[in-house]
Formats: C-alpha cells, structure tokens, sequence
C-alpha cells in the first residue's frame, strides 16, 4: 500500500500561467508592486503595498492593505475573505486562481500490488503493476532489480550497489542532455532514442495533452526497425487509464487483461506494455511515455516500471522547460517591439498570444487622441539643448504614464505631441471613456507640474488635445526584427486636425467620439471644422472643465 501525500495546501495561479504565489502554514505573504514586497508584481494597476495572502484551513486568507485599485474575489471588492478552490482573487487587474497542492510526504516504500488472474484466463495469466505517479521533479527512486532477474534495462553490474549507482549515474546523464534541448520537437526525439539505447523495448511513443481539448495528440513515436508512426498503435484504453488515474502501468499478456479489452491490442497483439505519465509541476498530465513488446509476454519487470517512471520524470522536467524557453522567446521578441508602447500588463498579455507578433492588420474602430504642446517652437528657441531635452522628459514621462493608467496604447511620439489609441490591439467597452478620462487627467497633471516648474523658474507649458473616433487599419507595420503597432486611416487626419485647432489647455474632442461616450462630459458646440478630404465640415465640440 502506498500513501503518496500527506497534507493538501494552496497556492495562486495567474490566469495566464505565468506566475504562481506558493503558500507556506503559518507565513504571510506582501503582494505589491515594491521592490520589496514577498511577492512582487510590477504592474501599474497594483500598490506598493497591495494585499496580505496566508494559507487558511479551506483555502486561501486574503486582506486588501488599502490599495487605490482594490482587491476583489470573483468580481466583488473585498477588504478581507477566505479564497476557496478555483476561485479568482483579482488584485488590481491581476488575476489568479486559487489552486489546491498536495504537499508530497516523504517517498514511502513502495509495495508491488498484483491482479491474479481470473478464472478462465489464458495459461500464463495476466499480470498488472500500477503505480502512482507524482509531480515532475523529484528525486527519481531507483530500486533494485528484479529478483526474477527479467529486467530489461541495458545495465550490467556485479552488485545490486554498483547496479544501483550505474541507474542513477544513467539518469544524471540523461537529465544533463535533456536539460541542453530547448526545442520540443528535438527534445521528444531525445527522449524516444534514449529509451532505446536503456531499455529492451520494441517500439516507444509519446503522447502529449492537448490543453483545450483533453485530446492525446501522437508527438514522437519510433520503432526498433527504424520505422515511425507507432503512435497510433497505442491502447487508448491503457493510455486512458494512464492519464485519467495518474498512474504508470505494466501489463503483461495485454491481450489477455480483460481490462484492456479492445481492438487496438488485439489487433496489434501486444504482449507486454508499459505506460506512465508525464506530470507538470502543477499537478497536470502534460501526456505519455508509451513502450512496448510485441513478441514475448512477461518481458518487463517491476525495476522497468520504476525505471521508466523516472525517465518519465526527467522527460517531463524537459517538456515544461522547452515550453517555457518557447514561450519566453516568443515573449522576448513581442515586448522588445510593444512594451515601449501599451501599458506593462497589456504589452505582457499580448505577449502571451500566439501570432502577436506579424505583419499585417485589420479594419477596426479605434479611439485616436493627440495632445501637442502649444508654442514650443518659439519657447525652445530660448533654452538651451539640456533643458529642452530636460523639460520634454519631464513632460512625456509624466502624460505616458497617464495613458497606460487608463489602459491606452501608446502609438508614437512627433515631435513634442503625442499620439495615442483605444480600441486596439484590446478592445474595451468604454474605450472612450477611458480615452476621455486621460485628456482630463493629462491637463490636471499638467497644472500640477507648471506649479512646480514655476516655482524653480522654468517655463510652463500648455497643451491642446483633440479626440476622434472611428475605423481605421490597424496592425504591425514593419519587417520580423522590428515592428510598430500604428493605425491608418482619415479617422487619424480628423484627430490630428482637432488638436490643431485646439487652444492651450483645451480638449476637443468630434461628434462620432462624442456618441460612444457613456459618461459624457459637459460640452459646447464648436463652429464646425473643415477636414482635408472631407466635403462637409464635422461637427466639433469643446469639453468644459
């Protein structure tokens, strides 16, 4: 009999997969966005200081610490609240899930368990080992070998001890070539050719789990006489079992396990299999490790499956760091583009979409915003190249930040004016009102630091910001090393006109952005604008503050 775990605790799972908060009894944890926080989350939406996460007897103690965003379970703002299974606790606009752990006990001796034969079975009987399999990661347990002497590992040694210290030798050199394989497809080829070059099998497949289907998807699969496609000769039943109980299986006489009763061994007559699963760190099936035999029966012994179970592991380890190695790459490569231009939580999810980074686009309705700083020609003309450059850093830091806080993306910089976009790549109900609540926010940043600059005897500026809304090309313009998101379209010229003909400190904003607001704000109709390309002059109106 083996008990595997000892004690079931919980930890936080970012909904996009990318962070987890792991929870010690009797510790709590700071969540912030400092330096310093025990769990650190540099995004704008999050304090320095967010919410306090302990470990609690049915799930997960979480306390808001005052944070200007909130701290929410499952949509509600809570001040403090015991987060169960699966629930989702949102600090700021970060998400996580909690998720149940079962905390390993230490490896126990592991007791063969055996099914006798049924009446009326075969001569020779059917004889199944299963065991459970736990997390990937561990310490592999190497056993003795098999007092029948039947084991098919390629390992000769005088003792049992030097037998022992050649499987783990094995196994430390395997995990050291594994860990060299950073793409998935040579690191399963690996796997398949080592499992050859250890063991006596006749064919070996891996299987692997695809996410949003549930589906076993054939990945790497070879037999002894060089010949592939193996993969569809694996019992589903066997593999079922694998995946859905989570334990590794040796059968023996397959055709004959009533258990496994079905076409695909008797069809294929497999004799003697072995099966385990490969499991993530977080408790998943990420897919299967499959050999078999196809001409003698009681050709695996109990040191087989063992055996196989921590190659498995290892095999398991690689899986999770190739695809972490893919993804970061691929992360790499789409900030080193975009996170100069969305806010950080939405540059880092749109990272984590397959495709974000390629050419091309699509029609969309977007918000488009300028804001231009209003006499700086002449201003400039006045300071010296240090203090323009000083101002303008100043300025800029300040109104991005404003952007990103009200979720906008930053399309580019000319000269001193700024352009900006809701709407795209993410779409949000109140794009506009977001977009609204930024030019607002923009002038009250501004008379906060004329204040101060007044004060030190610099120049104060003043801005115009004009508003439109409507469809326009958006997408990734450029080459593969170096793309731009940007939109295109007269919907951009109509913004771009409007913050022109804006005064200091002045919004206007166009009748189409006008209508898309939920909350709109006090306004006066402007006499209206004549655009270029347009027959009709549009309809302008001036938000009073």
């Amino acid at each position: 009999m083996i008990d595997v775990y000892s004690a079931l605790v919980f930890k936080l799972l970012s909904t996009t997969g990318d962070q987890a908060i792991d929870l010690q009894a009797g510790r709590t944890l700071v969540v912030g966005r400092a330096v310093t926080s025990d769990v650190p989350i540099y995004d704008p939406t999050i304090s320095r200081q967010h919410a306090e996460v302990a470990l609690a007897n049915d799930g997960v103690r979480v306390k808001d610490l005052g944070s200007s965003n909130g701290t929410f379970l499952n949509g509600a703002r809570i001040t403090e609240a015991v987060a169960g299974e699966n629930d989702v606790v949102t600090f700021g606009k970060v998400a996580y899930r909690v998720k149940s752990v079962t905390a390993p006990a230490p490896r126990p001796q592991v007791v063969p368990s055996f099914t006798t034969p049924k009446t009326g079975s075969p001569p020779g009987g059917t004889i199944v080992r299963q065991l459970p399999v736990s997390v990937s990661g561990g310490v592999p347990a190497i056993v003795d070998a098999s007092p029948s002497g039947a084991s098919h590992l390629k390992v000769t040694a005088q003792s049992l001890e030097e037998r022992r210290e050649k499987k783990l030798s094995l196994l430390l050199e395997i995990s050291k070539e594994l860990s060299k394989q950073q793409e998935l497809d040579r690191l399963l080829d690996k796997v398949v050719d080592f499992t050859f070059q250890i063991m006596n099998v006749d064919r070996v497949s891996i299987l692997l789990l695809e996410p949003t289907t549930s589906e076993l998807v054939p990945r790497m699969s070879k037999s002894r006489t060089g010949g592939s496609g193996a993969a569809k000769h694996v019992p589903q039943s066997i593999a079922r079992k694998a995946v859905e109980e989570r334990v590794a299986i040796l059968s023996d006489n397959a055709a004959a396990d009533e258990r496994f009763k079905g076409k695909s061994i008797l069809i294929q007559s497999v004799r003697s299999a072995m099966c385990t699963p490969l499991m993530g760190t977080d408790q998943t099936v990420l897919g299967i490790l499959y050999v078999d035999n196809l001409t003698a029966t009681h050709s695996f012994a109990d040191e087989d499956l063992e055996f196989l179970i921590a190659f498995g592991s290892l095999a398991a380890v690689g899986i999770e760091n190739s695809r972490r190695s893919e993804r970061l790459r691929r992360e790499a490569l789409v900030l080193s583009n975009f996170q100069r231009y969305f806010a950080p939580n939405l540059a880092s999810q749109i990272a984590q979409q397959e495709g974000a980074v390629q050419l091309g686009g699509t029609k969309r309705p977007v918000v488009i915003f300028f804001s231009d700083i209003r006499g700086f020609t002449p201003l400039s003309e006045t300071m010296g190249p240090d203090e323009i450059a000083t101002l303008l850093t100043e300025y800029f830091t300040e109104m991005v930040e404003i952007v990103f806080e009200h979720s906008g993306t930053l399309d580019k910089f000319m000269g001193d004016a700024i352009m900006a976009l809701w709407g795209a790549p993410i779409a949000h109900e109140d794009d506009a009102d977001r977009a609204m609540g930024c030019a607002v926010d923009q002038l009250a940043a501004l008379e906060t630091m004329n204040k101060r600059w007044k004060q030190q005897g610099r120049p104060e500026l003043g801005i115009g910001i004009g508003i439109n809304f409507g469809e326009v090309f958006a997408g990734n313009i450029g080459s593969d090393r170096r793309l731009e998101y940007t939109v295109i379209g007269d919907a951009v010229n109509t913004a771009s006109r409007l913050c022109s003909s804006a005064g200091p400190n002045e919004i206007l904003i166009s009748e189409p952005f006008y209508k898309q607001l939920k909350q709109p704000p006090t306004v006066e109709a402007l006499e209206p604008v004549q655009v270029k390309g347009k027959s009709k002059k549009l309809p302008v109106y001036r938000v009073k503050r």
